[in-house]
């Protein structure tokens, strides 16, 4: 490089290479926290396209901890029916999958809405906390030592050098944080499976539903974007296809699949040919170098799990990083590639037998189920989950912490995602004593039956209680990422001390291997 690159003088303790769904809820939580960072993203501007646009109520429930679920509800639609027309004209509408009516799950269905929404969210989300995404900047090299990492970027024509505690690589499938790092990213790209995208204005058919026509030739749909004038139109192309991206293709396609001549498409206002990549990386971190996101698993479309998993990534990431940067075990942040990789695995999985099923059917779509939904992904086997419960229980440390309704404070009704919002630890104890050391900030909520004063709530319907599986002296401590850490019927106070002690750094630390902890009750 004969450029010489300045020293800036904003020095972030985390540089955040990508400014995608994944970075940039990575930037809230940190920014939330208080922990100064830098967001770069090479784009000059916020990206158009509609790209992927199913949100999974566990990610719902992400927004909601971040506060920013009721502005991406309000520009999205729950539960769309899809209205599918098989080869020989039969018309079926299917309904999505819900879990109406659940106490412990307080979003019920997939929600459908352009990714440049969500983006647009946590952007003002971020703005909100005093952050900002730094567009046209781009990463052009890092060197990392023990305290540190050295970064080259370019922005405005000109190279500076930043150092940063951290480097978090959130930049896609064609990831340069990944590549020079030398982190291998295993998988297949399947020329045989492309498809073409496009947001479009369309005339001639109705927003009620998704519209998707089955052919020999192989699948057209239309999606209608919510809070939009335009439907999210996809094609699958076969070897030996026109996979050209004119308006004059993609209405051809059209015609001849639905076998409909009333429908017109206008000029695309985004479009892309997508390719099926499927890949994970073989490690989550190198060092003071992490990835998330695409950067480090890249999914088939089917089920609608890519975006969510990067989301998913980052609020899994972000507190960890808090917690080390205000002193807390470094070994945390090893718990990040053993809790997160698996989980990536899982849903490269689910998302090519979606895919194959998609190919072998000619497009028909299954909707989805608990797993699509990522209700059921959890850390039991985690160092960081502890408790005391027969392997047989339903409920045990690492699963998602549920949801509950009909409870009151001494201020009124709530259910519980209201009072454990906010990233943070919390204690539920059912009874048991409660006196915990720590110095992480944590809320304690004591289950009483008349609320008299702060701390106190009535599981006035016994929601609370069933969705824990909680006795008169059940402990439960949630993780700041939603997700159970500990569970002690037995009312052990101590084994939640040292636990907690165990992450903010009092403790001999958790064991990356074992799933074991120094000084951790046997709970």
């Amino acid at each position: 490089m004969t450029e010489t690159a300045k020293q800036s003088p904003n020095m972030p303790t985390v540089l955040i290479v990508g400014a995608g769904p994944t970075g940039l809820t990575l930037a809230c939580e940190l920014a939330r926290r208080g922990i100064s960072l830098r967001l770069i993203e090479a784009e000059p501007g916020p990206r158009p396209g509609s790209r992927g646009k199913g949100i999974q109520p566990r990610t719902l429930e992400v927004f909601d901890d971040l506060g920013i679920v009721d502005r991406v509800v309000a520009n999205g639609r729950m539960a769309m029916p899809i209205r599918s027309t098989a080869p020989d004209g039969r018309v079926t509408l299917s309904n999505a999958t819900t879990f109406e009516n659940r106490p412990d799950i307080p979003y019920p269905a997939s929600l459908l809405t352009p990714e440049w929404r969500i983006e647009e969210a946590l952007r003002l989300r971020l703005a909100g906390l005093g952050g900002e995404v730094e567009f046209g900047t781009t990463l052009e090299g890092f060197e990392q030592s023990d305290e540190a990492v050295s970064a080259v970027i370019r922005q405005d024509g000109k190279l500076e050098t930043t150092t940063a505690r951290w480097l978090v690589g959130c930049d896609g499938g064609h990831s340069v944080v990944r590549k020079q790092a030398g982190i291998a990213f295993a998988g297949e790209t399947r020329e045989e499976v492309r498809m073409i995208v496009a947001d479009l204005a369309v005339e001639g058919l109705d927003r009620d539903a998704w519209h998707m026509w089955r052919h020999d030739e192989g699948l057209v749909s239309l999606c209608p974007l919510p809070s939009t004038d335009v439907f999210q139109y996809q094609a699958m192309i076969e070897p030996g296809q026109d996979a050209e991206l004119d308006l004059a293709n993609m209405q051809a396609i059209l015609n001849r699949r639905s076998g409909r001549t009333d429908v017109r498409l206008q000029e695309p206002t985004w479009k892309s040919l997508w390719r099926a990549n499927i890949r994970l990386v073989d490690r989550f971190r190198q060092g003071r170098v992490f990835l998330a996101g695409d950067a480090a698993h890249i999914h088939s479309p089917a089920g609608g799990q890519g975006m969510n998993t990067g989301i998913q990534d980052a609020h899994n990431l972000g507190w960890k990083l808090a917690a080390v940067v205000r002193g807390g075990s470094a070994a945390l942040l090893d718990s990040y590639e053993t809790e997160r990789r698996p989980v990536a695995a899982g849903v490269l999985a689910l998302s090519n037998a979606r895919l194959e099923q998609t190919i072998a059917q000619r497009g028909l779509v299954t909707r989805g189920d608990a797993n699509t939904m990522q209700l059921t992904i959890g850390y039991r086997d985690s160092a960081l989950a502890r408790d005391d419960r027969d392997w047989t229980a339903p409920l045990r440390a690492g699963d998602r912490a549920p949801d509950a309704t009909g409870l009151y404070t001494a201020n009124g009704p709530h259910r519980l995602f209201d009072l454990t919002r906010g990233g943070r630890f919390t204690l539920l104890s059912f009874g048991g004593t409660s006196e915990v050391e720590t110095r992480l900030d944590l809320r304690t909520f004591h289950v009483v039956e008349e609320p008299t004063g702060p701390g106190e709530i009535a599981d006035t319907e016994g929601h609370l209680v069933d969705a824990y599986g909680a006795g008169g002296r059940t402990l439960v401590l949630i993780r700041p990422d939603g997700y159970i850490g500990l569970i002690s019927d037995s009312g052990d106070a101590q084994a939640v001390s040292d636990y907690l002690a165990a992450i903010d750094g009092r403790a001999e630390t958790y064991s990356s291997t074992s799933g074991t902890a120094s000084g951790v009750a046997g709970v």
